[in-house]
């Protein structure tokens, strides 16, 4: 049997509808709901960018969410500032390359639509996303409260407290 190289069999390209339910991974992100069906809202206005991971045979790995030109002017406006979020890979799949292939893919379509800065939030423990950053240009220039709110999958109100660094990556 010939064994196909994972790199092989991974496919990076923008969400569509019928991805919305592949992002809840089985019920694991299912609380995001409404955000990732606002998210799908959002990209349909032309103010968000979606890409997924998708393996072959599976579904999809790996989510990366992009806001422009949106209404918080720190994070993204239209002097080409865009803002990653809901940037994940799956637990099995993390250290094998996925997380840089799309942070690539989808830093090489800003530049192509013509923005000069991209930035993101890590958690203050996640030491890992933040090495992956720092290895893709990516530079602390402030720490972030963390203070956020979501509606879940019930239309209940979410409260998310979790410290973390601004990150910036300038073209």
């Amino acid at each position: 049997m010939v064994s196909i190289p994972l790199e092989n069999q991974i496919s990076i390209r923008y969400a569509e509808r019928n991805d919305l339910r592949g992002l809840e991974w089985e019920g694991e992100f299912k609380h995001f709901r409404h955000v990732f069906s606002e998210a799908y809202r959002l990209k349909e206005l032309g103010d968000v960018i979606m890409w997924v991971a998708e393996l072959t045979d599976f579904g999809l790995i790996g989510q990366l969410f992009i806001q422009l030109y949106g209404p918080n002017q720190i994070q993204a406006n239209v002097n080409k500032y865009a803002y990653i979020y809901g940037f994940r890979v799956r637990s099995i799949y993390r250290g094998k390359g996925i997380g840089s292939r799309m942070l690539e893919t989808a830093e090489s379509d800003l530049v192509r639509r013509g923005f000069s800065r991209i930035a993101l939030n890590v958690a203050r423990d996640n030491e890992s996303a933040r090495r992956l950053y720092e290895r893709r240009g990516y530079q602390v220039i402030a720490p972030e409260p963390g203070i956020w709110s979501y509606l879940d999958d019930k239309g209940r109100r979410r409260f998310v407290n979790e410290p973390a660094w601004r990150m910036e990556k300038k073209f």
